[in-house]
């Protein structure tokens, strides 16, 4: 009995997996590679009738450690998240300001003290072809439109550090064809591993993998950018998770 309720409390624990919304007039789609060593971890969810909520957790430690971690933090996304966005007439910066405090208050009482965890979130309002968001430390997300690439950077510490941290919330607008594309921080600070070499795949080669991709739709580009990387590495085992999410809007 006891072994049971053990393993329907580890059960109970694990992030539910993600089944990507269908959203009008945009995709958004994710790829991951590696052995789920660590905690990179993305959902979506439609939380009204034109918003979707989008985030990428990045959190520290071995995945083994994370389970509850990120099950309080999806749990509290999800949740949270439906409650602050749900109405139509929502200031959504503010908004995006609580949902933040609220997972990070989560993941520090879940861990009992100190968890890092870098974040990007974002609410996509599918009428406006909007993007508010906020980036807790996290790897700058890019964004590719008719002016080129620009990065959509840090608004505040990473979370599951302080308690009463807050982040500042920005919006963006998403003109016809952008995309969007985060990726965690096994991709960007990945190492070639060639020759001895300790070269790091870095930021510019994914602006420039960006920039010239053609981009059909969101899986094809983070597979891409998952590719680029193994080839960088010469295939090697990854010795942390690599994930890619994209959002891209209809041209």
């Amino acid at each position: 009995m006891f072994q049971s309720r053990e393993r329907e409390s580890r059960a109970a624990a694990e992030p539910v997996p993600t089944v990507f919304p269908v959203i009008a007039g945009a995709e958004v789609a994710a790829v991951f590679v590696g052995k789920r060593v660590a905690g990179d971890f993305y959902d979506a969810i439609r939380v009204s009738p034109e918003r979707v909520l989008i985030g990428l957790l990045d959190v520290a430690e071995l995945n083994q450690e994370n389970r509850a971690v990120l099950s309080t933090a999806q749990e509290i996304f999800r949740t949270v998240g439906t409650q602050l966005f749900s109405a139509s007439d929502i200031n959504e910066s503010e908004a995006m300001i609580e949902l933040n405090l609220r997972i990070n208050r989560g993941l520090i009482e879940t861990s009992s003290g100190v968890r890092s965890c870098p974040a990007f979130i974002a609410c996509y309002h599918e009428r406006f072809g909007t993007l508010c968001y906020t980036n807790d430390g996290h790897t700058p997300a890019l964004l590719r439109d008719s002016s080129g690439i620009a990065e959509l950077d840090s608004t505040g510490l990473p979370l599951g550090l302080f308690s009463h941290a807050t982040s500042d919330a920005r919006i963006v607008a998403l003109e016809k064809a952008a995309a969007l594309l985060l990726v965690s921080h096994g991709v960007v600070f990945c190492e070639s591993g060639r020759n001895g070499s300790s070269e790091q795949y870095g930021l510019d080669r994914l602006k420039q993998l960006l920039q010239e991709a053609t981009i059909s739709n969101p899986q094809s580009l983070c597979a891409s950018v998952l590719n680029s990387v193994g080839e960088f590495t010469g295939h090697a085992p990854a010795c942390g998770d690599r994930t890619a999410l994209a959002l891209v809007r209809a041209s």
